[in-house]
C-alpha cells in the first residue's frame, strides 16, 4: 500500500486522486469458520477525486463491471456512507467525491463484495479526511464494521489469509497472517442466479455445537492451513470439509449438496460453500477448468450455471494518480 496515502491530520492541502484495487474473498473455506478467508483474483476498482457539488450532491458515480447498476447508486451507498461516517465521528469535512467504480466481484454471493466496500470507504476517508491511519489501522477500523475479520483481512492481505481479533484494554486489535502464495491451484465459482443475504444465512446457524463437530472443523482447519503452507494440493478434499455451518445452509444453498461430492473427482481438489454462499467454491488443478466446468452443471443440472474462472489473489493495492 502507497505510504503516501495517510497525511497528518493537520495537513491541510486538498488530497489528489486516489485509486483502490480491492480483490473478492471467500470466507471460511470450509472449516474455517469466520477465521479464514482466501482472496480472489476479481477485483473491485475504485478510481476517486475531490469533486465540486452541483446542487449539495456530496456524490457522483460512474460504475462499469458486474452489477453496475447497484454500484452506481449514490442512496445506500456502502462505500459512501463508511466514508461519510467516519469523517463525521472525526469531525472533518465530508469531502465531495467522484468515483469511477469497475467491478468484477459478484453480489450477494458470498464473495466478500462487502467487505471490499467498506475496505474502499475506509481508505477513502482516510485519504481525504488525512486522518493519518496506516493499514493495519484501515484493515482494524473495517473488520470492526463487518463484526469479523475473515474477509477483510483476506482481502487487504491476500492469499489464504488466518486471522482473529484480539480483546485488551488498549481495544481490539486484528492478528493475521498470510500462506499460499505459491500454491498453484486455480478457482472456479459456481454462482446460481438468486443471492442470499449474510444476515440470512448467519441466521440459519444453531446456538451450540456438539464437541465431536467442533474438534472436527479445528483439525480440518490445521490441515487447511498445512495444505496452502505446503502446496498439498491432495489434503484438500478433507482439509475443506466443515460440520459448523454448511450443513446448516444446505437448504439455502441449494447448489452446495449437489457440488460437495465432486470433491476429490479429477481435477477438482476441494469444495466449499464461498463465505456464507449461494455461491460454490472449487480448488482445482491448473489447466482443468475445460474437463471441470461440464461436470458442475451436470451435477447441478443446470447447463446455463454461470461458473467463473479465476485464481488466488494478492492483497489490496492503494495508490495515488493525477
Amino acid at each position: 500500500m502507497s505510504q503516501n496515502e495517510g497525511q497528518a491530520p493537520g495537513h491541510t492541502q486538498q488530497p489528489g486522486p486516489i485509486r483502490l484495487v480491492l480483490p473478492a474473498t471467500s470466507a471460511n473455506v470450509g472449516p474455517g469458520f469466520d477465521s479464514v478467508g482466501l482472496a480472489i483474483s476479481l477485483s473491485l476498482t475504485v478510481e476517486a477525486e475531490a469533486a465540486p457539488a452541483p446542487g449539495g450532491q456530496l456524490l457522483t458515480i460512474q460504475a462499469t463491471g458486474r452489477n453496475a447498476d447497484r454500484c452506481a447508486r449514490t442512496s445506500n451507498n456502502l462505500i459512501f456512507e463508511t466514508y461519510r461516517d467516519l469523517l463525521q465521528r472525526a469531525n472533518r469535512t465530508v469531502t465531495p467525491l467522484s468515483l469511477r467504480v469497475h467491478n468484477e466481484i459478484p453480489i450477494g454471493m458470498g464473495c466478500g463484495s462487502s467487505a471490499a466496500a467498506l475496505l474502499a470507504g475506509v481508505h477513502l476517508a482516510n485519504h481525504f479526511g488525512q486522518l493519518g491511519w496506516d493499514p493495519q489501522h484501515c484493515m482494524e477500523e473495517a473488520c470492526r464494521r463487518e463484526g469479523h475479520p475473515d474477509n477483510v483481512a483476506a482481502c487487504v492481505l491476500g492469499y489464504l489469509t488466518v486471522s482473529t481479533v484480539v480483546t485488551d484494554p488498549a481495544g481490539d486489535s486484528v492478528v493475521a497472517a498470510t500462506c499460499g502464495q505459491q500454491t498453484p491451484w486455480k478457482l472456479l465459482l459456481a454462482l446460481p442466479s438468486v443471492s442470499l443475504a449474510t444476515e440470512k444465512a448467519r441466521a440459519l446457524l444453531p446456538a451450540q455445537y456438539s464437541r465431536s463437530d467442533v474438534v472436527a472443523n479445528i483439525e480440518r482447519t490445521a490441515l487447511l492451513v498445512s495444505a496452502f503452507a505446503l502446496g498439498r494440493g491432495d489434503l484438500l478434499r478433507v482439509a475443506m470439509q466443515d460440520r459448523l455451518h454448511q450443513p446448516y445452509r444446505m437448504e439455502a444453498c441449494p447448489l452446495l449438496p449437489l457440488l460437495l461430492p465432486l470433491a476429490g473427482e479429477t481435477g477438482i481438489l476441494g469444495v466449499a460453500l464461498s463465505g456464507a454462499g449461494p455461491a460454490v467454491l472449487l480448488v482445482i488443478e491448473p489447466g482443468s477448468a475445460e474437463s471441470v466446468a461440464p461436470r458442475i452443471r451436470e451435477a447441478a443440472s443446470d447447463p446455463a450455471l454461470e461458473i467463473v474462472e479465476t485464481s488466488i489473489a494478492s492483497g489490496a493495492k492503494v495508490s495515488l494518480f493525477g
